[in-house]
């Protein structure tokens, strides 16, 4: 079980990123008070997570409704979290894990940035939620495999959550540099984690054993 819980607290990090959700929500809320800053951290994070608990809790039966085999969701999650390390140890920004330059521009006129952009797709954004579909997949309905999996998803939002609220020393603090090195560690291990999926997907499709 510690080694599952590892495992999915390591691709929750990855594909969040709490520090670049940080650096991103002090960005956002330079003109804001104390009180409105953790009104909005506490509006994100419980958006965010619940967004990732449905898909995790759901996203199962609902690829079974959509006719899209688990096989297919390994396989196109693989490939997903892959071109999301490969900009993590590049230390690129890519829309799966933070906001597009039109995103920001629509986010400069609004109040109220608590749903759009911190919740999604900062917090839930399509990495984090193939994760969360794939990890629940991978525990395949053992109770002590799903426990390590939403320990781990409500682990890594409640760090996005203090980090969000410790905003302006984390920037200060990390720095630019900082959040990078971070970025690129966790990149290489959610490569890894990325190839293993592809495999498996590969693998349980059957589809190099059916043309043999």
């Amino acid at each position: 079980m510690l080694d599952s819980t590892i495992i999915a607290f390591a691709t929750f990090f990855a594909t969040i990123g709490p520090p670049d959700v940080a650096i991103v929500f002090a960005a956002l809320t330079l003109k804001n008070t104390p009180r409105q800053r953790l009104v909005l951290a506490t509006k994100a994070v419980l958006v965010g997570g619940g967004i990732l608990l449905f898909f995790a809790f759901l996203g199962k039966p609902l690829l079974t409704y959509l006719g899209i085999s688990l096989a297919a969701m390994r396989t196109a999650g693989g490939i997903l979290l892959l071109l999301i390390a490969i900009d993590m140890v590049f230390a690129r920004g890519s829309g799966a894990t933070s906001t597009t330059e039109e995103e920001e521009t629509e986010t400069a006129a609004r109040d109220d940035i608590s749903v759009f952009p911190l919740a999604t797709p900062l917090i839930a954004g399509p990495g984090a939620i193939g994760a969360a579909i794939l990890l629940m997949a991978q525990a395949q309905g053992d109770p002590q495999g799903i426990a390590a999996v939403i320990g781990a998803l409500l682990a890594v939002l409640l760090l996005v959550f203090l980090l969000m609220i410790a905003a302006s020393q984390v920037q200060r603090v990390l720095g630019v540099t900082g959040v990078h090195v971070v970025t690129r560690v966790m990149g290489i291990l959610l490569a890894a984690l990325a190839v293993q999926f592809l495999f498996d997907g590969i693998i349980e499709s059957g589809v190099f054993s059916s043309s043999a």
